[in-house]
């Protein structure tokens, strides 16, 4: 009896033993684990305070320093918004000439100088009616006839502007607004009725306290009928050499027809130098349609004329030219920028070499005192870290700033420099910058790169200081 209860207690304790040793180890090393993760987080909170206690007792300097990374993430970001918004105004300048539009614009070819004489030359109605019969994909032509500086009359109010005769599609493609009355119609162009539809700027030059509708002026020597005024828009930038380069300001819109039986059908210049434009805005059924088309009309005005004096635009492929090299004019000026970047990196690393030497004596008694290398070289390169954070988060709200300081400081150069400012080109008057969004974890991460780059060599200094040489050092 007793021998089997020893037996038993003997080999019971040996299991459970066995069982609480492998539990005891699993939560040691469990309980190991943590602790040593809760030692890895009080030192760095350590090094962390104590890196910003060591800043702070040098505020100007430590201001100095971030001032450099804070102009170098605001200026990257600056530069990609305003590179970004230059780059979307010009495909949304090429986008309202139409992706499905072909233009076709007279272009005068080399000719003697003394001959004073109107030789006809350029786009042609005949031109337009060939085109619509031999290409299918066409949906229609739109001619347009412009005859710039035009003397407008209504009684004793007198002004310069463009006549253009035009058909009622140009109200859609060239995207103008009616403010008052209705725009060209079929019957005044079919009749070649004397009418017109003028633009808001003449509107308030002839007009500006009467209602211009129902009214006539006079356009050289002839009256015409006031049947609608436009409302304002902007004017569009060149584009190429195409249309895309209009003031509608100041235009008058009159049925091409009318233009054609009073002027003629070709381009000329009249005997005062006044130049006489045609061009047509060809609109191809389907987008997919659109370089095959322009390629045929190409040919065919090979095939009609015996000069190249036309040209053809093609916005559909200038909008893609202006994607395609979209990427590289941001990366361009991202580069430009981070240069700057670079510049407040350096700084950085010259403040904190002149830091090393002024701390040496501190480096030697931390060191004394049982300091590893990786303590010190670990305080200095947080110290930099620090700096390179506070200026890359303060630079991003500098930079989205941006918007409202650039059309601030656009607004105060147009009212102190309007002559200036008239002169710039029409992008740069209207753009708006647009941030873009991965500009800012772009610009933190490279400051924050910046700073563990030039902050190595100073930490590695530090940290490879002779202890007792340190101590003998008089600051």
């Amino acid at each position: 009896m007793d021998g089997a209860i020893q037996s038993d207690a003997r080999h019971r304790p040996v299991e459970d033993t066995s069982e609480g040793s492998d539990d005891r180890t699993a939560s040691s090393h469990a309980g190991g684990d943590g602790l040593a993760f809760t030692g890895v987080l009080r030192l760095l909170l350590r090094t962390l305070r104590l890196g910003i206690k060591s800043l702070w007792l040098h505020p100007l300097r430590s201001l100095l320093t971030v001032l450099g990374i804070f102009i170098g993430v605001a200026s990257v970001i600056w530069l990609l918004a305003i590179g970004e918004g230059i780059s979307a105004k010009a495909q949304e300048q090429i986008a309202e000439l139409g992706a499905r539009n072909i233009l076709l614009t007279s272009s005068r070819p080399p000719m003697d100088p003394d001959v004073r004489r109107s030789v006809p030359f350029g786009v042609t109605r005949t031109d337009c009616l060939r085109l619509k019969r031999t290409i299918p994909s066409i949906r229609r032509i739109a001619p347009i006839r412009e005859l710039v500086r035009r003397e407008f009359r209504y009684r004793d109010r007198v002004m310069l502007g463009r006549l253009v005769g035009c058909t009622p599609a140009y109200e859609e493609l060239y995207r103008l607004e009616i403010a008052r009355g209705h725009f060209l119609a079929d019957p005044e162009l079919d009749q070649a009725r004397k009418v017109c539809v003028i633009a808001d700027g003449t509107a308030q030059k002839l007009f500006p306290l009467d209602e211009p509708v129902g009214k006539s002026i006079r356009i050289d020597a002839d009256y015409y009928r006031v049947i609608g005024v436009t409302k304002g828009r902007l004017p569009s930038t060149r584009i190429q050499g195409s249309v895309g380069s209009q003031d509608f300001s100041q235009d008058v819109y009159v049925p091409i027809t009318t233009v054609w039986a009073r002027v003629g059908d070709f381009y000329s210049r009249t005997e005062d130098g006044i130049p006489l434009t045609t061009r047509a805005t060809i609109q191809v059924r389907e987008q997919s349609q659109v370089l095959a088309t322009a390629e045929v009309v190409r040919r065919c005005m090979d095939d009609w004329h015996e000069a190249e004096d036309y040209l053809i635009v093609v916005p559909l492929e200038l909008l893609e030219q202006a994607r395609s090299t979209r990427l590289m004019f941001i990366v361009l000026m991202g580069l430009i920028a981070a240069i700057s970047l670079v510049v407040g990196g350096i700084g950085i690393m010259n403040i904190m070499l002149a830091t090393v030497t002024e701390r040496t004596r501190e480096i030697g008694i931390r060191r004394a005192m049982g300091a590893r290398r990786s303590d010190i070289s670990r305080q200095f390169l947080v110290e930099t870290v620090v700096l390179s954070i506070v200026g890359g988060v303060t630079g991003i709200l500098g930079g989205l700033s941006c918007r409202p300081l650039f059309e601030g400081a656009r607004s105060l150069l147009e009212s102190a420099f309007p002559e200036m400012m008239e002169t710039m080109p029409v992008a740069l008057q209207d753009v708006t910058p647009i941030i873009v969004p991965w500009s800012m974890p772009l610009a933190l991460g490279i400051s924050m790169a910046v700073g563990v780059m030039f902050g190595l060599y100073p930490a590695t200094r530090a940290a490879a200081m002779d202890p007792i040489e340190a101590l003998r050092h008089v600051g």
